[in-house]
């Protein structure tokens, strides 16, 4: 995976990491889960959900890469660009520009 050119070089190797639609779609579903469990355990003042956030969001998205994608999630390599990878990703998805996305990455 590219390291040297920073996130934007990153970019299409996480895409390609993420290949198989099904990886994705739990990737997406994991990460907004876990941003609305963290959105409402600081709205409530609840730690155990600000805990819970990352759990969830990264449980999803490490079971997908585990039984899915049969690879290794890139959060072991690059943890703050993965982040930012999977963010970007599921603003992609919401707003229905991941199919362009992946297009332009060859994929």
């Amino acid at each position: 995976m590219a390291t040297d050119g920073g996130f934007e070089a990153f970019w299409p190797a996480y895409l390609r990491d993420h290949a198989r639609p099904a990886t994705r779609a739990v990737h997406v579903g994991g990460t907004l889960a876990g941003a609305a469990v963290l959105l409402a355990g600081v709205i409530a003042g609840s730690w155990w959900l600000m805990l819970l956030a990352p759990v969830l969001g990264y449980g999803c998205a490490w079971g997908s890469h585990l039984l899915v994608e049969r690879n290794r999630p890139a959060t072991f390599r690059h943890p703050l660009w993965s982040l930012r990878g999977d963010l970007r990703m599921a603003w992609l998805a919401v707003t229905g520009r991941l199919g362009a996305e992946l297009r332009r990455h060859g994929l």
